[in-house]
């Protein structure tokens, strides 16, 4: 299994690669971690974790439908994550 700080790690570094502005889908975390078909879907629910832990944290914005949500709220359905603006 992916440990918690090699998620968090690949969420900073693709947001940080996309900037401002722009937003990543945790299933590109997922993918870049376990490239092998198929494989990368057990670590979705790891990855919606790791990123609701940072955005705790400030470190990122979890979006749903282009808005940035509460990340202590339930969060469910698509979601997205970009580098906070500030």
């Amino acid at each position: 299994m992916t440990s918690t700080e090699a998620l968090e790690a690949e969420i900073l570094r693709q947001t940080s690669e996309r900037g401002i502005g722009k937003s990543i889908c945790p299933s590109e975390v997922a993918r870049a971690l376990a490239p092998e078909e198929e494989a990368w879907r057990r670590l979705m629910g790891p990855v919606r974790a790791a990123a609701i832990r940072l955005a705790k944290a400030g470190q990122v914005e979890v979006l749903r439908k282009g808005k940035p949500v509460d990340p202590d709220a339930e969060i469910r359905g698509v979601i997205r994550l970009r580098k906070p603006a500030s």
